[in-house]
């Protein structure tokens, strides 16, 4: 009778235990849910004059006072509007100073439980 209550109970601390390494435990962490960018303009790979328009649209879960833009590695100034289905418009000028060949638009922004998430896409500038 003793023998089989032991066997039982080794049973079910390794039941118990794998259950715990598969995440069965009472972590509270969510998973990180990073922000998006869509819906780029002007397109990818169009040429542009430099001191053009650009935007893009952030998604809900983003912080819109995080939201960075450089082009040819210098900042971008943006500007953030909310939109009514409460994702982020956002648009800005390419540098003067990025002429000649291609330039990377690229996007820096926090969200949520402190996830980080990054985009971009390349344009070509005119000289």
């Amino acid at each position: 009778m003793k023998q089989t209550n032991c066997l039982w109970v080794f049973a079910l601390m390794i039941f118990t235990s794998t259950c715990w390494a598969y995440g069965g435990g009472s972590s509270s962490s969510k998973a990180c849910d990073k922000p998006k960018f869509t819906d780029f303009t002007p397109a990818e790979n169009a040429q542009v004059a430099a001191g053009s328009d650009f935007s893009f649209i952030a998604s809900k879960n983003t912080y819109p006072t995080t939201i960075k833009v450089a082009v040819k590695g210098e900042a971008a100034t943006v500007k953030v509007d909310k939109k009514s289905d409460s994702t982020f418009a956002v648009s800005g000028k390419l540098p003067a100073t990025a002429k000649g060949g291609f330039a990377r638009i690229a996007i820096n922004a926090d969200a949520q439980s402190n996830c980080k998430g990054s985009g971009g896409w390349l344009v070509k500038v005119a000289e």
